[in-house]
């Protein structure tokens, strides 16, 4: 066993407390006031001097002037109510069902070790702590404040849970998620009684010829070796079985791996609302929440290196490589600046005994995974640096 994997399973009920704490207080978006003073009382007390970065950011340095190698923990979580019956489960409304909890009591485990080996570092580890991953802007909203800067990043890795057998490390190569663009459709027709719809504007006769146009994206505008999901997740409108609405509103999302097919994406669908209303004499506007994220591109180079120190740490065929995904990480707004990597730790299995997936009301954890994300963490960043000093 690694020096650093020895010393992570040591402090392993140090990094599950805190796991416990932030899980018991989860918090969402950029609204993380307890999770940041957490984080940075925690760093404080390993020697750090942690630095706020953006809205709701926390940054921290270990090592010397050299290489820099970002390690990145989302800490925000998600507006659902917890059903797990754990001792430690939210009450207020909130939940860590995505596991944003054990990311960062790993990352803070990993700082710890670190910070006792600093003198051996060949260079500078990077800690960022983003808010608002899964609302999406936390990662931007750093980037934004400089978190590549001072010192300049060189290469960065995230980890995140999944629901795989403990301890695994998943991967894939080149694209690994896919972008995701956010967005409500709202059309405006001119209400009226049911009975008399000569003399109205029938919004959601409009919105459902909308529905149906979009469709077309995936089946007949794009490559069909591109993988492009439009998904309409939600309509509303009216308020009575008798009355015709002003209004319609639809929302979904725009997922791809590929940034032209995702600017193609977004044009046809404001085309299509548009051109569809007025076709039916309304009107439709199209409003996309935030910036959305890019796909999320793993550097060949850096995976091929940090894979071979994680199966150097945990043993070989820790590491396995995973079909890509559908669904979208905001740490992909890093991967497109600097080489990047990002992994799927297993953190417990139905065979195991952990039935349920992440965004689950009844998600649990095989907690014995947070010390070997944290070691993972840590041994990369030393490795990487040794072999970029």
């Amino acid at each position: 066993m690694s020096d650093v994997l020895s010393r992570a399973r040591e402090l392993e009920s140090y990094g599950i407390e805190i796991r416990r704490q932030i899980h018991k207080n989860p918090e969402i978006g950029f609204e993380l006031p307890k999770t940041v003073e957490l984080v940075k009382k925690e760093l404080i007390s390993f020697g750090y001097e942690p630095a706020r970065c953006g809205i709701a950011g926390i940054t921290a340095l270990a090592g010397k002037p050299g290489k820099t190698f970002l390690l990145r923990a989302d800490m925000d979580a998600l507006p659902m109510r917890e059903e797990t019956g754990l001792d430690f489960a939210s009450e207020n409304g909130f939940m860590h069902a995505c596991g944003h909890d054990i990311h960062t009591g790993a990352l803070l485990l990993a700082a710890r070790i670190l910070k006792e080996r600093e003198a051996e570092l060949e260079g500078t580890v990077k800690f960022m702590f983003q808010p608002c991953e899964e609302g999406v802007g936390g990662a931007l909203d750093m980037v934004r404040a400089g978190v590549l800067e001072n010192p300049s990043v060189d290469s960065a890795m995230a980890l995140h849970v999944v629901h795989k057998t403990s301890g695994t490390v998943g991967f894939s190569r080149d694209t690994a998620c896919a972008s995701s663009d956010i967005f409500t459709i709202t059309v405006k027709g001119k209400g009226g009684h049911g009975a008399a719809p000569h003399d109205c504007i029938d919004p959601i006769n409009i919105a459902v010829h909308i529905h149906l146009a979009l469709q077309t994206l995936n089946s007949r505008e794009v490559h069909p070796d591109e993988m492009l999901v439009v998904s309409i997740c939600q309509i509303s409108a009216g308020t009575a079985s008798n009355i015709f609405p002003e209004t319609a509103v639809l929302k979904g999302t725009i997922r791809t791996m590929n940034t032209k097919v995702r600017s193609f994406a977004k044009e046809r669908l404001i085309q299509i609302a548009s051109q569809t209303a007025s076709a039916f004499r309304g009107e439709a506007e199209v409003e996309f929440l935030h910036e959305g994220v890019p796909p999320m591109e793993n550097n060949g180079d850096l995976l091929t290196a940090s894979t071979g120190y994680i199966d150097g740490l945990l043993g070989p065929g820790t590491c396995y490589e995973l079909p890509r995904m559908t669904g979208s990480e905001d740490f992909s707004v890093i991967s497109q600046l600097v080489p990047s990597v990002l992994y799927w730790v297993g953190t417990g299995s139905e065979e195991e005994g952990y039935p349920y997936g992440v965004h689950d009301p009844r998600v649990t954890f095989h907690e014995e995974s947070l010390h070997k994300m944290a070691a993972i963490y840590a041994n990369t960043a030393m490795e990487w640096l040794k072999d970029h000093a």
